[in-house]
């Protein structure tokens, strides 16, 4: 693994002075109820900080005794989602070669392939939104099953508009889907919108959905995938179970709830699947946030002292050491994963909902 590289002045500027503005505006007051259902029947699931970034800050995650339902509380505010998301999604180098090999378990052409013949059964659409798109692998890896399909793509970042110069999707469209000036632009013009590990970053999950049926042309499919807040997993790695994703999710949906959600939207519910949106990283996960986290820090913007040349030195020489271990636990994964994906150790479900003539 090559070293960390190291931060431009410009980003540790950036990160310093919205630090010395302090981060009590960066989260909510806490609430007492569950955004869900309303409950005031609490727990804390888990106390974390920002195990992949390292950025300052301790987060937690209650959840509702009722539904099931759990969500950071609090939550962070405008401010703090910009802050926390600033470096993670606009493309800089910060990450080491740990958070790395984390995040790119979900993202290969292989799993977006399988995401979407999972559409196969229904007849091949004329367009396709995919939301939160990033980059646009999906729509990219997607066309090979569906050459035919138009793809559009709608994602808060630029990167969206480097996937379109990119010639991953036809039409870009930056922003949010609850934009009021995206839906009045977007109404009825779709037969898919797919939403894959997007619910969890949002703010208003029911928003979301509301306003992807609205997007969707009457009989159009809703494609979902989330992690499952119901995986063993869980409980068994606390903090250091990757889904937590602390603090970039804000929600964690359990299936029946989003179901029932769905359906009082006026959706039909086609199918649902916790054995194939299964990503055989648990493990893996685990081990390099717990390396990350005991390894000399790497030196990032947030950072006011860099670490010395001798800090950065050992990193690079125990990252070293320490890969025969991440490979072995990626094995692992792998190996179990046939397994697991038929267990409550499975950690994501997929839903694909079909709009009727009378959904909101």
């Amino acid at each position: 693994m090559s070293p960390t590289p190291q931060p431009d002045a410009a980003r540790r500027a950036y990160c310093l002075g919205e630090l010395a503005q302090g981060t009590d505006r960066f989260h909510e007051p806490r609430r007492d109820d569950c955004p869900w259902c309303g409950s005031q029947r609490l727990r804390t699931r888990l106390r974390t900080p920002d195990l992949v970034e390292h950025k300052p800050g301790t987060f937690a995650v209650d959840e509702c005794r009722d539904c099931a339902h759990a969500f950071q509380n609090p939550r962070l505010t405008a401010e703090g989602l910009a802050f926390y998301h600033h470096d993670f999604h606009e493309g800089h180098p910060r990450l080491d070669g740990f958070a790395e090999r984390i995040l790119a378990a979900r993202g290969s052409a292989r799993r977006h392939r399988a995401a979407a013949r999972a559409m196969l059964p229904f007849p091949e659409p004329e367009s396709w939104l995919d939301v939160g798109t990033g980059h646009g692998h999906f729509p990219q890896a997607a066309r090979e099953v569906y050459p035919y399909t138009s793809f559009d793509g709608l994602d808060p970042t630029r990167r969206v508009e480097k996937a379109q110069a990119a010639g991953r999707i036809e039409e870009a469209h930056r922003g949010h889907l609850t934009d009021p000036e995206i839906l009045a632009r977007l109404r009825s013009r779709y037969d898919v919108v797919s939403m894959f590990h997007h619910l969890e970053h949002t703010r208003d999950p029911r928003a979301e959905l509301r306003a992807a049926l609205t997007v969707l042309r009457p009989g159009g499919h809703l494609l979902i995938e989330v992690p499952d807040p119901d995986c063993a997993f869980g409980a068994l790695l606390g903090k250091w179970w990757v889904s937590y994703g602390q603090p970039r999710h804000l929600h964690l949906m359990p299936l029946d709830n989003l179901l029932a959600e769905l359906e009082s939207l006026g959706c039909v519910i086609v199918t649902t699947d916790r054995r194939e949106p299964h990503t055989p990283y648990d493990i893996t996960g685990a081990l390099t946030l717990a390396l990350a986290h005991v390894l000399p820090a790497p030196d990032a913007p947030w950072r006011a002292v860099p670490p010395s040349g001798l800090q950065r030195g050992l990193r690079t020489a125990l990252m070293g050491v320490t890969t025969p271990l991440v490979a072995t636990a990626t094995a692992l994964d792998h190996t179990l994963a046939p397994l697991l994906r038929r267990t409550c150790f499975s950690n994501a479900y997929r839903i694909i909902a079909r709009r009727s003539q009378s959904a909101a």
